[in-house]
């Protein structure tokens, strides 16, 4: 389990005999699902792993605020690093799920167009999916997709069956047990100040004055990482990187059963998916996320949201019922392009300091980040070796 106390502490705890300057191996900021999937893949290559949490709990976050799919890819531009990620990353994690009995299932999903006029843009979003090898995809009729969900109302549907569900937190325990089995560690409740490079390599100031050295240092910061990077002492890599904005993400649970056994999702909007229904595990729904987009991390659901929730849902199940729908939570994407401006690619960026010391930064890791982040790890540790 991962450890709570000072950095002060570091060297006697983990460090015997050594001094608290010492350059580490590899250092990552984060312990939400990337910076654990991250610490899985460069603790699997060889590298000793050291993962700073700002808070008392792994995956506090964003990890803990999304809809919990696992996306099939096909939504993304072609060739662009979503696609990729996303489509490599779902048989990845997959695999992972088996072997380390993550529980999940592959229900699949229908995408619905709710009128004809939409009918051509599901077409398109089929053949992206298709040039983007999402699997099996089909396009349904009406009555084919009613067939499947009777109280689903739509013009057509595409059907996609790689897409499934996960229990992230099982996720996020399981990714942190494998890298801790191989002797990386998680540190909670260090948070870094700033990041200052030096000698060709990385220094960590922490909140609490402590210090250390990495030779590959990576942030995995989720909504913070643009200010964290931004606190290197260079003007270079401060003019690189991009500017995060804050896009959040309502969701309302529904008190009743719901008459579906597939997630189900409307066409995706300019900067979203719409707001779809998605299951759990245990058998409730779910409906969201909205966009909304903020200035400040604030995860209150606003009630006032609710009738524009029920108008939306009703396009594609008209069946639902009043007063069923309740404020569950929000989460908030991290974007790198402004409202009103086409959807981003994820970006790594990356610096080599020196020969033996490596500085590598996500941004815009929103969906499918869940389902890219083993296929990252593995970008990560291939940049880097």
């Amino acid at each position: 389990m991962p450890r709570e106390f000072s950095l002060f502490a570091l060297e006697d705890a983990h460090f015997n005999n050594r001094t608290s300057m010492e350059i580490l191996d590899t250092v990552i900021v984060g312990a939400g699902i990337l910076g654990l999937a991250c610490a899985y893949q460069m603790s699997r290559a060889g590298h000793k792993v050291i993962v700073l949490e700002q808070h008392n709990a792994i995956g506090t976050e964003t990890s803990a605020r999304s809809s919990e799919v696992i996306h099939a890819g096909l939504y993304y531009p072609t060739d662009s690093l979503k696609a990729r990620a996303c489509v490599n990353g779902k048989s990845i994690l997959y695999q992972f799920c088996q072997e380390y009995a993550v529980p999940h299932k592959q229900l699949g999903k229908l995408v619905v167009a709710t009128d004809k006029a939409q009918l051509a843009q599901l077409r398109d979003l089929k053949n992206q999916g298709d040039t983007n090898n999402a699997d099996g995809l089909r396009l349904l009729s009406a009555s084919e997709a009613r067939s499947m969900e009777p109280e689903l109302q739509c013009a057509g549907a595409i059907y996609s069956p790689t897409t499934g569900i996960i229990d992230s937190h099982s996720l996020m325990l399981a990714l942190e047990g494998a890298m801790e089995a191989r002797g990386g560690e998680i540190i909670l409740a260090s948070k870094v100040a700033r990041i200052e490079i030096s000698s060709g390599t990385c220094q960590l100031v922490m909140e609490d004055g402590y210090k250390l050295k990495t030779c590959n240092l990576i942030v995995a910061a989720g909504l913070h990482t643009s200010s964290l990077v931004g606190t290197i002492n260079s003007e270079v890599i401060k003019r690189e990187i991009p500017t995060t904005y804050f896009a959040k993400g309502s969701y309302f649970t529904q008190s009743s059963k719901v008459p579906f056994s597939h997630l189900i999702y409307p066409l995706p909007e300019s900067a979203g998916l719409g707001i779809h229904l998605t299951l759990d595990l245990a058998g409730g729904a779910r409906f969201g996320p909205d966009v909304e987009w903020v200035e400040s991390i604030n995860y209150q659901v606003d009630p006032s949201k609710l009738n524009t929730f029920y108008d939306n849902i009703r396009r594609y199940w008209p069946g639902i019922s009043k007063n069923t729908l309740r404020p569950g939570y929000a989460g908030i994407r991290s974007k790198i392009v402004r409202r009103g401006h086409p959807a981003g690619d994820f970006q790594i960026y990356h610096k080599s300091l020196s020969d033996k010391s490596q500085l590598v930064a996500f941004f815009g890791i929103e969906s499918p980040g869940l389902t890219s982040s083993l296929y990252l790890g593995e970008v990560i540790v291939k940049m880097i070796f």
